[in-house]
């Protein structure tokens, strides 16, 4: 028995997210669909990140065991012969079989991508927040700056969440302003569930001066959803990198 690591990108606009649903579609079940089809099995497979509908992937992580019936590198392609366009393995490895896509990770990387302008993106419109109204971005970087460190995010934790820790530890955080584009990136051990799009829509009232930078403290110090900002849309948001050590 093998444990395959697969690396995966996808869009997820048609999709319910990646946690297999009845009745609906979601990555994990299109990943598994495309494994019975080679291996005539139902092997069960393990993301690292749960992400929501709408979410999309550059680098999310899949592992699975299974009777070794293909070389480790020849699974991405022969799985990207079953999938939809929308989904894409770029890699695949034989990994020591302690490993697990979701409990070996100690960190993942999220981006958020808004586009600041009047008119709407046609291209795009699945895969950025259209933000039509000016944001001072200095404000921004200083408020997002705040989050760094270990801190109790109940209040950047979505409603219907069943994480009894709210206790998350951010290493790193940056804001990209480009032309009309803001790129937000964060990285942390963990995150809440729809934490980044939380931390991303009380961001964006420190850009409309609704908030001051140094009101941040007090929200995460208040541990209620309610003194933090909007959820920011789903479709913005990218599960960049898993890590592992």
């Amino acid at each position: 028995m093998a444990t395959i690591k697969l690396t995966i990108e996808y869009e997820g606009t048609a999709y319910a997210g990646w946690q297999r649903q009845p009745n609906h579609n979601t990555i994990q079940a299109a990943v598994e669909e495309a494994l019975f089809k080679i291996t005539q099995q139902h092997i069960p497979v393990v993301g690292a990140g749960r992400t929501d509908s709408g979410v999309h992937a550059l680098g999310q992580v899949v592992s699975f065991h299974a009777d070794k019936l293909l070389a480790d590198a020849q699974w991405a392609p022969a799985l990207n012969s079953y999938l939809p366009q929308d989904i894409s393995v770029l890699s695949s490895e034989q990994v020591s079989p302690a490993f697990h896509a979701r409990f070996s990770a100690t960190g993942k990387v999220y981006e958020y991508r808004i586009t600041v302008q009047l008119s709407r993106p046609a291209l795009d419109r699945h895969r950025v927040w259209h933000f039509p109204h000016s944001l001072d971005t200095n404000a921004m970087r200083q408020a997002l700056a705040e989050f760094v460190g270990t801190h109790d995010f109940t209040s950047f934790r979505g409603q219907r969440s069943q994480t009894i820790n709210p206790m998350c530890t951010i290493s790193h955080v940056s804001l990209r302003s480009e032309s009309s584009s803001l790129l937000f990136r964060i990285e942390g051990d963990r995150f809440l569930k729809q934490m980044v799009r939380a931390i991303v829509g009380t961001l964006i009232e420190v850009g409309l001066q609704k908030r001051k930078p140094h009101t941040i403290p007090d929200i995460l110090q208040a541990k209620d959803r309610r003194a933090a900002g909007r959820t920011a849309p789903a479709h913005g948001l990218y599960l960049v990198q898993v890590l592992y050590a």
